[in-house]
């Protein structure tokens, strides 16, 4: 009921999609300027501004968000992994910036999933414009390509951006005690590919 109820209050406080239409007119931008492309280490700087503000807008009432340079740390840690394990494609806008993320890596852990969508943030101006679907799009293209045929997202059961997941075939996971704690499942990327736009 807790995270309900947060979920609820969270999604009033985020852009109607008319009003990120408009303000993407406002700023001279069409959604067919936007370029998805692979992260490089030269984005780090970049990609550790937005993930802190993305991470922000989605999570506002935490007291001791995470900062700039712990993200700019970890970024730079993880792009020391150079086994192929990982990837991160990100969304950038005609001005070059980023405005949005997402991060696939290969799951080992107990479930059955062979992949996992590890990080997932668009900016509140560019929710609810097919921006997050084609990003969750690219990334499943991506997983095929390296054969990993099934993914698994990890969430607050309190995220605003639960009915987006379910939106795209995701399917909740119950812990063993029954609770759902905002995880979900996708058993057959090749499946649903169908529902993505193509690129």
């Amino acid at each position: 009921m807790k995270d309900t109820l947060l979920r609820f209050i969270l999604n009033l406080r985020r852009p109607t999609k008319a009003a990120n239409i408009k303000l993407l007119k406002q700023h001279g931008e069409a959604l067919n300027s936007l370029l998805i492309r692979e992260v490089t280490l030269s984005d780090i700087p970049a990609l550790a501004a937005l993930h802190v503000k993305a991470w922000n807008q989605t999570y506002p009432f935490v007291k001791r968000p995470p900062t700039f340079e712990i993200r700019q740390y970890q970024w730079e840690e993880q792009f020391k992994q150079t086994d192929q394990s990982w990837f991160c494609l990100i969304v950038e806008n005609s001005q070059k910036e980023l405005i949005g993320f997402a991060k696939g890596q290969r799951y080992t852990d107990k479930l059955k999933f062979e992949g996992e969508l590890n990080k997932l943030y668009l900016l509140q101006d560019y929710q609810r414009l097919g921006i997050g679907r084609r990003l969750v799009g690219n990334v499943i293209q991506h997983f095929l390509a390296k054969g990993i045929k099934s993914m698994v997202l990890f969430s607050e059961p309190s995220n605003p951006s639960i009915r987006f997941y379910e939106a795209i075939k995701g399917e909740r996971i119950y812990a063993e005690d029954g609770k759902f704690h905002g995880a979900y499942g996708w058993n057959d990327l090749a499946a649903i590919v169908p529902i993505f736009p193509k690129e």
